[in-house]
Order: C-alpha cells, then sequence, then structure tokens
C-alpha cells in the first residue's frame, strides 16, 4: 500500500506516526508482550489509517525462513498441473506458497531443479523425476526432499539422504486395467508401454502379471516419451497394430495422453471405438475427462497426494519425519466412461 509520496508504508512511518520506536510497533504488530494496551490502540488505529501492510519477504529473510515450496513440472503434462493445484491448496493452508519451475522441451530436469534452489525454496516436491537414486539422495541431503509418483528402489543411506516418497500403486493400477477388460470379455489385450522409467516399469509389470494370473498371452508395444509429448507413443502403437493386421480387442495404454493420441489414429483410419477395440488410459488427468474423449481410465487420488507430500515437507522442516514413514503409498481406481464395451460376439 502506498503511503508517503507513493512508496510503502514501512515500520518506522507507524512509529513516527504514534511516537514510539520502531521495536515498539514490531511487538505490537506480533502481538508479543511488553507495549500498553494504550499503545497497542495507537498502534494498530495508525498502522490501519495510514495502510500499513507487513513486509513478508523481509520478515522471513529476518527469521531465515521463506516458507517457499519448490514444485517441479512438466508443462506438457495435464496430470502435472491437476497435482500442481491441489499442492498449492494444501501449502497455503499450512501457511506455504509453491514456487513452480518447469521441464519443457527445450529445459532439462536438472536446471529447473536449480532454479528452486536460487530461489530459497525450503523444501522440493518433485513430480515423476527421472534422475537416479544417487542424485535424488545428494539433493536430499542439501534439502528436504519429497517423490511424487515415483518409487524409489533400492532406497539410498542414512535417513537424513532419503527422500519422502508418496506414489500410487502404479501395478495395481494397471491390474485394475486388465480386469475391467476382461470382465467385459476380452482376451485379446495389448499394452503400449511408457518407457524406461521406474512408473513405466511398474505399470507394465502390473499388466504382465494380470495378463499371466488369468493365463493371457501378453502383448507390449514398446513406448518412450518424446520432446512433443506421450502422445506419439499412441499414434505409433497404433500404426504399429494397423500395419500388423492383427488387432487386439483392447488396449492399455501407459497414461492418459498415450491413449488419447492411440483413439485419434485409430479414429483417422475408421476403427470404432469401443465398438472394434476398447481403450483404457492412466492418471484420470483432465484431457481424459473431456466429454468428447470420455476416457476410461485409472485414476491417481491427486487431492491426497498432494495433501501428504506437503504434510511429509512441513514434517520435514519441523524437524522430523511425519508418523506414515519414509514412503506413502496411495491405492489407485477405475473411472469407466465411454471408451470400453464388452467384447461383441462377433470379435
Amino acid at each position: 500500500m502506498a503511503g508517503n509520496g507513493g512508496r510503502r508504508v514501512r515500520l518506522d512511518d507507524v512509529a513516527a506516526a504514534v511516537g514510539v520506536s520502531p521495536a515498539s510497533v514490531s511487538l505490537v504488530l506480533r502481538g508479543a508482550p511488553g507495549p500498553s494496551a494504550e499503545t497497542r490502540a495507537r498502534v494498530l488505529d495508525a498502522a490501519q489509517r495510514l495502510g500499513y501492510r507487513p513486509d513478508r519477504a523481509a520478515s522471513l529473510l529476518a527469521r531465515r525462513r521463506s516458507r517457499l515450496i519448490g514444485l517441479l513440472i512438466d508443462v506438457r503434462s495435464p496430470f502435472h498441473a491437476d497435482v500442481a493445484e491441489h499442492l498449492q491448496d494444501a501449502a497455503e493452508a499450512r501457511g506455504y506458497d509453491l514456487v513452480l519451475s518447469t521441464i519443457t522441451r527445450s529445459r532439462g530436469e536438472d536446471r529447473a531443479v536449480e532454479t528452486l534452489l536460487d530461489s530459497r525454496c525450503e523444501a522440493l516436491v518433485l513430480i515423476g523425476p527421472d534422475a537416479p537414486v544417487d542424485r535424488l539422495s545428494e539433493l536430499a541431503a542439501t534439502v528436504p526432499l519429497v517423490l511424487l509418483c515415483r518409487r524409489l528402489d533400492p532406497p539410498p543411506g542414512p535417513d537424513r539422504t532419503r527422500p519422502d516418497v508418496v506414489r500410487t500403486a502404479d501395478e495395481a493400477g494397471t491390474a485394475l486395467a486388465v480386469d475391467h477388460l476382461h470382465g467385459l470379455g476380452h482376451t485379446a489385450i495389448a499394452y503400449v508401454d511408457g518407457g524406461p522409467g521406474t512408473v513405466a516399469q511398474d505399470r507394465r509389470d502390473g499388466y504382465l502379471r494380470a495378463m499371466a494370473a488369468r493365463g493371457l498371452e501378453p502383448r507390449v508395444l514398446p513406448g518412450r516419451g518424446t520432446p512433443a509429448g506421450t502422445e506419439i507413443i499412441g499414434i505409433r502403437a497404433a500404426e504399429a497394430l494397423l500395419a500388423e493386421g492383427d488387432l487386439p480387442t483392447a488396449v492399455v495404454a501407459f497414461n492418459d495422453r498415450t491413449a488419447v493420441g492411440l483413439l485419434d489414429a485409430l479414429a483417422r483410419n475408421g476403427i470404432d471405438v469401443p465398438g472394434r477395440v476398447s481403450v483404457v488410459g492412466y492418471d484420470d488427468d483432465p484431457l481424459a475427462r473431456m466429454a468428447h474423449v470420455g476416457l476410461t481410465t485409472v485414476g491417481q487420488d491427486t487431492a491426497g497426494l498432494a495433501g501428504r507430500a506437503v504434510e511429509a515437507v512441513v514434517a520435514r522442516l519441523d524437524g522430523g519425519r511425519g508418523e506414515a514413514g519414509p514412503e506413502q503409498v496411495l491405492e489407485p481406481y477405475l473411472t469407466v466412461r465411454r471408451t470400453t464395451a464388452a467384447l461383441r460376439p462377433s470379435d
């Protein structure tokens, strides 16, 4: 708020208006003991009249606290955006602010993390980072670190270098997808893989185990993310299936963006979904919920993930670890929409 000649009203201005020391004004505004009731009333009245607003940044700096939580996100991911919104709400509820640093086509993970550290963040939350365990352990030794949606195996050394982990049981998620499709009568169920990362590995393993448990032959189409996004994985998978001329009756995709790429390529080639091929995604991101997409998908509790991540951060900053321990695993859920249907008898 501007007061004197357009500049921000400071503590000294309030003190001069009341005729007391800046230290006394500070005590009043912080609710600390010392000043008399009369002085408190005069200070509060002057502060309101002059339009004084505390300088939060200076106050935090004086206490050597920034109360900033750094968040690493991929700007191309609707799921990351969904998680970031819930993290913002959870952080504000605990008196913290969120600083975002983005991964883009031209900006890698290491540079994005450096930006968060340069911004004086007290703790970091990384969504599905690609960094190896050693690098994450090194980072956790310098700043409280929470990994979201990333398994950490094997765990690094001492407790102080072990990041907290909050994730979804990804193997169980793809098993839910296979269960759903098998319940609809499908046995020729293919899987579009997501590459070499731990999340992709867990989701692939869940699919393979679920197929084996039902005596079904797995069919995995290789995939790897590109700078253009994972939609291209789904497009290439559909093209490969069409080229082989042996379409499965159902496909489980590594994530929703991959599933949307698959849907697009199938539609362009006149393949009816779900009449000819049923499709299941993973993440239940905002794109999957759009009416013209209506993707059946495995969902993650984004609000729960975000809330537990912030609680882990606060526990670390308060000098310990939360009661839940270094790893918290949430269960996935299945949302059925219009991209899956019962197997047709003619199929």
